[in-house]
């Protein structure tokens, strides 16, 4: 796991000191070693963090057997043995990288389509003078580019490219991601905070030709790996999950620095934590964080699942001092706006793991291709007939009662049948819906800039349903852009590498075609998933409501944070920001210090928002 930065020029001269300057912000991606491949038009950086094969020879970039290309390269390719033996070549070192790199030098860029793991690469062509950029299906690791004036950058983070003068001067905001922000709580790919900067997409190939013309293609996407056939026996489906959920975790165990999971106590997190120390000859650690908040608190269910299943448990519980000492730091290691307040427990359970092992595995992906959120009900829900016709009376019945009924109209309140998916997560989410934005927002700030999203999943397998409809949408967005975002970059601020198990590119291909019906089965989510955990973990452990892994910001913003709220919706930064109405502004946080909690994450993304527009001095 490491940290990736370069460039590509027909014309204007970067430095080796400006590509070692954008490769050292990435440090904390990379402790271990540094190294740059630099010839004037290209340049290459690299901060590793030694996981497999620790010995220097390891070191990037490197150099292919016949000298042709060189490599930078972030992530793990877990079957990188069997691609070895295919390759039948002498091999110099014992890891991954040169592996893949040999492959790409026999194969071409086909060789992506062997490759099972976590990926962004870039491979320089010394003959042909060609960048080949990849990044892996599902979007675990990332790359963020600027295109411009003859000139081609490219790094782990943001931050690596903002520090480079010759693209940092030509940075303009872009609204639209600012309104997308609002929205979902996240920017979607292919978009950044500024218009100029690019996240390279998931699933998808780049070629940088000597022109500086890039080409990307896709060579895997979620919605055309859905079929005609669908798993309908819940017997051979749960056999089957079984083998390939013991298959992708045995892949991830594979490394040569200590390791561990994080465990919430929830499905997902025991599941993978089960499977390991099965496979484990010796108990596996395992990390878990609670609030001192009680309704907030799930570490008595992680501790007790660990204590049955024999692990080396580590838990850590967070007070809001530790939420506050960690706020401005969440700004800075996100680089652009990022609501999920999630980020600052994970950030603090990254830490804590760190003090005892270098890598970890995690329980991202179950709920997404096993129909584990709420949106998937709603999806159901708003797309009956008889609902969708009498919505308006709905909402307006609903808008007279409680909190929660409130709450609950803002999801018949959709502007636009086209946009529902969107609209559901954005509302069970509590965040700014469509129809928000005439209220909130200035005339000047809705005129420049509308919401992009494409939500035609464009499958031809069959036709899905509604929940599974809204699982590719989720799968295609809020995985990729918010919660792999969010567990990247915190895991890496602390130099920890993350593997997803459950995000195992034969894991999706084969959930996208399991019958729904194995997956919501009598209002009980992730059906399937949880009967291949009960073989591990008795199933009275979890027989309680889904919490989440978040952090109690409502309780907080009125009470120990509420100088945010005090400090960030000031009128005056309001006005000067000029996106919001002051006024607006001013009302919705009366609405919600006087009762109406379900209106706190509106309330906590207009801090975010504006907290990054004074950091980074927007005009």
């Amino acid at each position: 796991m490491c940290g990736i930065a370069g460039f590509f020029t027909s014309g204007k001269h970067i430095s080796k000191d400006e590509l070692v300057a954008m490769t050292t912000t990435l440090r904390h991606r990379g402790p271990d070693a540094d190294g740059f491949f630099y010839n004037g038009h290209t340049g290459l950086g690299h901060r590793r963090l030694s996981i497999i094969d620790l010995s220097t020879g390891a070191n990037q970039p490197m150099y292919s057997a016949d000298g042709r290309y060189v490599i930078i390269f972030n992530g793990e390719v877990y079957n990188f043995q069997e691609i070895a033996k295919a390759l039948n070549v002498t091999l110099k070192t014992h890891g991954d990288t040169e592996v893949i790199l040999e492959a790409y030098a026999q194969w071409g860029p086909t060789f992506v389509n062997r490759m099972n793991g976590m990926f962004a690469l870039a491979i320089y062509d010394t003959l042909e003078n060609t960048v080949f950029l990849c990044r892996d299906r599902l979007g675990i690791k990332p790359i963020y580019y600027y295109h411009n004036d003859g000139i081609f950058v490219f790094a782990s983070e943001l931050k690596a490219l903002t520090a480079l003068l010759e693209v940092k001067n030509k940075l303009t905001v872009d609204y639209n991601s600012v309104k997308e922000f609002l929205y979902l709580g996240y920017i979607p790919t292919p978009n950044s905070i500024y218009n100029e900067i690019k996240k390279f997409p998931q699933g998808y190939t780049g070629l940088l030709n000597s022109t500086n013309k890039l080409v990307l293609k896709p060579y895997w996407q979620v919605n055309e790996k859905i079929t005609p056939q669908v798993i309908t026996n819940e017997a051979e489906a749960k056999a089957k999950l079984k083998e390939l959920v013991t298959s992708a975790v045995q892949y991830r165990l594979i490394a040569d620095v200590p390791f561990g999971t994080f465990l919430s106590g929830g499905i997902d997190s025991s599941l993978v934590t089960a499977v390991a120390q099965s496979i484990s000859s010796e108990p596996v650690n395992t990390f878990s964080i609670g609030f001192k908040e009680s309704s907030f608190n799930e570490a008595e269910h992680a501790r007790k699942v660990a204590q049955y299943l024999g692990t080396k448990h580590h838990e850590f519980t967070v007070s809001y001092q530790e939420a506050i000492d960690l706020f401005e730091e969440v700004i800075d290691v996100y680089d652009e706006p990022f609501a999920d307040s999630s980020s600052v427990p994970t950030m603090l359970v990254s830490k804590l793991a760190r003090q005892h092992v270098t890598m970890t595995l995690s329980g991202d992906g179950g709920d997404e291709t096993y129909m584990g959120y709420g949106f998937y009900n709603w999806a159901q829900r708003l797309n009956n007939p008889l609902v969708s016709a009498l919505r308006a009376p709905i909402a307006a019945a609903l808008s007279m009662g409680d909190n929660r009924k409130q709450r609950a109209a803002l999801m018949f309140k959709y502007t636009d049948k086209a946009r529902l998916k969107s609209h559901i997560f954005s509302q069970e989410q509590y965040y700014f819906s469509e129809g928000d934005f005439g209220q909130y927002f200035t005339t000047d700030f809705n005129k420049k800039s509308h919401i992009r999203l494409d939500e035609d999943n464009h499958v031809t397998g069959r036709t899905l349903s509604p929940a599974e409809e809204q699982a590719v949408f989720d799968m295609r967005y809020y995985l990729p852009d918010d919660l792999l975002v969010k567990v990247d970059r915190a895991s890496m601020r602390y130099s920890l590498e993350s593997r997803v198990p459950l995000l195992d590119y034969r894991l999706v291909e084969f959930a996208l075609n399991v019958h729904p019906s194995l997956k919501m089965k009598d209002g009980n989510l992730k059906y399937l998933l949880k009967q291949v955990l009960y073989d591990y973990v008795p199933k009275e452990y979890f027989d309680r409501p889904k919490w989440g892994f978040g952090m109690p910001i409502n309780q907080w913003l009125k009470k120990e944070l509420r100088h945010l709220i005090d400090q960030y919706t000031h009128p005056d930064l309001i006005k000067k920001a000029g996106l919001m109405q002051p006024e607006a502004v001013k009302t919705l946080v009366a609405q919600y210090l006087s009762g109406k909690d379900y209106l706190y994450n509106r309330v906590w993304l207009t801090i975010i928002l504006h907290r990054w527009w004074e950091k980074n001095e927007i005009k």
